[in-house]
């Protein structure tokens, strides 16, 4: 597309038909403007494209528009608009465009620059088939999100339980890889590692321990010139991941100027957020250069802060009491063989003096209560900066150089849950008394009291560029060529942990390690029969030294061609193709140290793994009506079709394709759909994870707990997940609005899963899960405690639960197993009323979920899984009125959870909460906007979930920050 330069003219005096934060010129978005005079188009244009234009009445007074309607560039739509007309335009700051007649305009040359499409391959504008979901600058800025990855988290498409901070701390994300608190995409429930984030146009590296999501937070928001969500499979366009749906944040490329942001934010409690950026640009004729950075820093938010949260006792809500053994003062407990878990015999009930002394110390049958996350964090504190730069130069007249360069580091530090422990206290403790004359004692105990919580830190750091050339061939032909690199570095480090050798030591259990300084003789004994107060500081430094780091590190590098251009002229225009080719190389690799268990520090480093990829692919759009061929009841259709065909050298060749329709019946109407096959591969990770093992308790069906063994593991026979699927929908844009509705069917097969995780603490009472669990009786059965025996040597076993205890044995390993199946209905609308004094915008967007069904075996019974926890709701939707004058605009929105239920069958409210956001401009071209956004304006509480572990609600569905009131300034210079 060509940007036209004007030159400065004599000085007029100016109106403002729309004032609002400008949106880029490059976000290709879908106008409605119909025919009619001059005035009005450009009344119409203006809130569509969300830019200011100043002209004087003289220019347009009798002027007339035939009107616009379709997809385009904010400044291709104003050129069409602007057509014969006399008049051209010249941007005099970024969003702020002046119109000028054409004797003035013609005086400056023509500039290349391209457009970045998300959907197709091709740049080319009009209606795609796949529908596409735009958040340009304005809208992010209206809404008053901080970050980018806040903005995608709220889509209605997006279930929010998965790859988020508050579900990782909330222990409610069943994935659990997001060790460094990333945010990732979900698209329609499917996993994020099923939705793909790309940043123009190109795919980041994986974040995470799995490496299997693209991390959103780590983006420059404040230079976000848009994001594309695109709502179908893609992977005939783009490949791996494309399942679900395509995330493409475009970041600006050109800027004239200079641009800086304050943000500050606030909830009750904690959570305050503040955000810094400046960004400078200059273009001249043959290129531009623009350069941005941000500063954010958040803090956290505690369990503590929120009845619901607090302590596990959630009867005064309606919920029955989490609260469990672990606690301090501790318990005795004993194991019950009929019911495969620990019950407190006594509970030690200290004296005045802080310890327990002889047997009137304890009572008998009763327990101390406490959860085992009291006082942990469930939003983490952090500081993130971002940089970004770009640069795009011509060599000549047909070839133009381009590059960028974009980083992130974001350091985060929380509270973790306090530690505990199950151990045993004997005579050889100069402490240790016994209620019943026994030599020894199990005991539960927390340590939260005497050493605090586990202390968790680390850093994401994401590094990416790319550099490259487009090559015009002829007039019509172009060449991309271009090779991106992208890195992510996670390191989370665990401080302030009890290591279980070292309170073996305190007790009197081993003997003293000449290898340690610490001396039980010398330095006193640990006493688990106290109140958390007596203690010596001697003891608790050297119990509580123990730590856990891991560090890992995910690369990807590639080298893109795309060709593209006319093939020939046919009667309805144009036969477009684009062909293209990737080579690809991606690699993980990871080390840990732990110090939780061991005399020593144990690290391990696992071997770098790596895989190639080669892909070939190629799409094509064919014209087979226009609107100047004036057939009845076809204004226009088109046909496009793409595949892509890659070749992984770890399992081989996969091929994919895509086709489309696009029929237009109306002027104002126009029907689209869309089917194709989309796949997903293993992450590296998923293929390669060494074994290991992991104790935790579980309910059986009768209510009681039992302690299992989790086996984990990856599986090098992984084949990679297929799926297909189809949209339909139309788009009606009558005069001054837009309706759109979707359809939407996908289909998983093959998924990559751990199937128990669907239903962790349930698993033993769920049916379809059986293949995966053995039942055991170590300790009545000689074959069964063999079998416990042998995986004692995988790392993470844990040595702190005898190991006659165990009654199930869990495979959690990664398989290729069951199926999925989503069908669904997107809809959004808005309608713009023009007043004398402004306008007034009706809006609406929802995602409607008609049948969620998963197979989590293939033997498996199908459920319909649709508003069950875990899953997306049945209905998410936005609705809302905007009223935009000349100096203020205010919006009020309604959103809308609808109600579920969990896994007993116990229904979840539906949850409704309102948004207030309210913009001023002091003065036409200020270049100042001041914005105060309101979420949950009248701080609506989660709806109540009795969930296991503690926490009433649903993070998934529903934000525990309550009230949430937010200031921007921005200010361009």
């Amino acid at each position: 597309m060509n940007r036209l330069s004007l030159l400065t003219g004599s000085a007029l005096a100016a109106c403002v038909v729309l004032a609002g934060a400008p949106a880029s010129a490059q976000a290709v978005r879908p106008f409605d403007i119909p025919a009619g005079s001059l005035r009005e188009a450009l009344n119409g244009f203006a809130a569509q494209a969300d830019q200011q234009i100043f002209f004087t009445a003289d220019l347009v007074e009798g002027r007339r528009s035939e009107g616009l309607r379709g997809r385009y560039a904010p400044r291709e739509a104003l050129e069409r608009l602007l057509r014969g007309s006399g008049l051209g335009w010249t941007e005099t700051r970024p969003g702020v465009l002046v119109l000028r007649r054409t004797a003035l305009a013609e005086e400056t040359a023509v500039q290349v620059e391209d457009i970045v499409v998300t959907g197709t391959l091709l740049n080319v504008s009009g209606d795609l088939a796949a529908p596409v979901v735009t958040l340009d600058r304005a809208e992010l800025d209206r809404r008053g999100y901080g970050t980018v990855a806040e903005a995608l988290t709220d889509l209605p498409q997006n279930y929010a339980g998965s790859a988020t901070p508050v579900v990782q701390l909330t222990g409610s994300d069943r994935g659990g890889s997001n060790a460094v608190y990333a945010t990732g995409v979900n698209l329609r429930g499917l996993g994020p590692s099923s939705t793909l984030l790309l940043v123009n146009g190109r795919r980041l590296a994986g974040t995470g321990f799995r490496a299997e999501f693209g991390d959103a937070s780590a983006l420059p928001s404040a230079a976000v010139e848009r994001v594309d969500v695109l709502l179908d499979g893609a992977s005939a366009l783009y490949g791996s991941d494309a399942v679900a749906g395509v995330v493409n944040v475009i970041l600006r490329r050109r800027f004239d100027g200079q641009e800086s942001r304050l943000r500050v934010s606030a909830a009750q409690g904690g959570a305050e957020d503040v955000s810094l950026s400046h960004m400078a640009g200059r273009s001249w004729g043959s290129g531009a250069v623009l350069g941005a950075y941000e500063y954010q820093t958040t803090r956290a938010l505690s369990s503590l802060d929120r009845p619901y949260t607090a302590d596990g006792d959630l009867r005064p809500f309606g919920g029955t009491d989490h609260r469990g053994l672990y606690a301090s003062p501790g318990n005795i407990l004993v194991y019950d063989a009929a019911a495969g878990a620990y019950r407190s015999q006594f509970a030690i009930r200290p004296g005045p003096s802080g310890v327990a002394t002889g047997p009137g110390d304890f009572a008998a049958g009763e327990a101390n209560l406490q959860i085992s996350t009291l006082g942990a964090d469930l939003l983490p504190a952090s500081d993130r900066h971002a940089a970004y730069l770009s640069l795009r130069q011509d060599a000549g007249a047909r070839l133009e150089l381009s590059g960028d360069l974009r980083f992130s580091l974001r350091d985060f530090d929380f509270r973790g849950q306090p530690n505990v422990g199950l151990t045993t206290m004997s005579r050889a403790n100069p402490y240790f008394v016994s209620p019943t004359g026994a030599a020894s004692h199990i005991v539960g105990y927390a340590f939260g009291d005497e050493v605090g919580p586990i202390r968790r830190t680390g850093s994401s750091r994401s590094l990416g560029g790319t550099a490259g050339f487009r090559f015009a061939l002829s007039p019509d032909w172009t060449l991309d060529v271009y090779a991106a690199w992208a890195e992510e570095r996670g390191a989370l480090r665990n401080t302030n942990r009890v290591n279980s050798r070292f309170v073996a030591e305190a007790l009197g259990n081993i003997p003293d390690d000449p290898a340690t300084a610490y001396s039980a003789a010398r330095d006193g004994y640990l006493n688990l029969f106290g109140d958390g107060s007596t203690n010596s500081r001697a003891v608790l430094d050297f119990i509580r030294s123990g730590f856990t780091e891991a560090r890992d590190r995910s690369r990807a590098a590639s080298v893109n061609a795309l060709v593209q251009g006319p093939v020939m002229d046919l009667p309805a225009g144009p036969l477009q193709v684009a062909i293209g080719g990737q080579a690809r190389r991606e690699t993980f690799d990871t080390r840990t140290r732990n110090f939780f268990s061991t005399a020593a520090p144990v690290e391990t480093v696992l071997p770098t793994r790596e895989r190639r990829i080669e892909a070939l692919f190629a799409e094509g759009r064919l014209p087979l009506v226009s609107p100047e061929m004036g057939l009845a009841g076809v204004r226009s259709l088109e046909v496009s079709a793409a595949a892509r065909v890659e070749r992984y050298d770890d399992f081989g060749r996969t091929i994919n394709p895509k086709v489309g329709l696009v029929w237009s019946p109306a002027a104002e109407l126009t029907a689209r759909a869309t089917w194709g096959s989309a796949f997903r591969a293993a992450s590296l990770p998923q293929i390669y994870d060494a074994p290991g093992a992991s104790g935790a308790f579980i309910n059986r069906p009768d209510g009681s707990s039992a302690l299992a063994l989790f086996l984990v593991g990856g599986n090098e026979s992984l084949k990679p997940e297929t799926a297909e699927t189809f949209t339909a929908g139309f788009d009606w844009r009558p005069a001054g609005g837009v309706f759109s509705l979707t359809y939407f069917d996908t289909r998983f097969e093959d998924r990559i899963a751990q199937p128990v995780a669907e239903n962790l603490l349930g698993v033993l009472g769920d049916p379809a899960l059986s293949p995966f669990v053995t039942l055991v009786n170590p300790a009545g059965n000689a074959a069964d405690l063999l079998l416990i025996q042998s995986y004692a040597g995988l790392p993470g076993f844990p040595s702190f639960y005898p190991i006659d205890t165990y009654a199930a044995v869990v495979d959690a390993r990664w398989v290729n197993t069951g199926a999925v199946a989503v069908r669904g209905l997107d809809l959004s609308a808005r309608r713009a009323l023009s007043l004398d004094a402004g306008q007034l915008v009706l809006e609406t967007s929802g995602s409607w979920i008609l049948d969620y069904e998963t197979r989590p075996t293939p033997v498996a019974p199908v459920r319909q899984v649709a508003g069950l926890i875990g899953y997306p709701v049945r209905l998410r939707a936005r609705t809302g009125v905007r009223w935009v004058g000349d100096a203020v605009d205010l919006g009020v929105h309604w959103n809308h959870v609808s109600d579920y239920r969990d896994r007993t069958g116990r229904r979840i409210d539906a949850w409704n909460t309102a948004d207030l956001q309210l913009g001023w401009s002091p003065g036409a071209g200020s270049g100042t906007r001041l914005t105060l956004t309101v979420q949950n304006l009248f701080d609506a509480d989660p709806p109540f979930h009795d969930a296991a572990t503690g926490f009433g609600f649903d993070p998934g569905q529903a934000s525990l920050l309550g009230r949430v009131a937010a200031l921007q300034l921005i200010r361009r210079w």
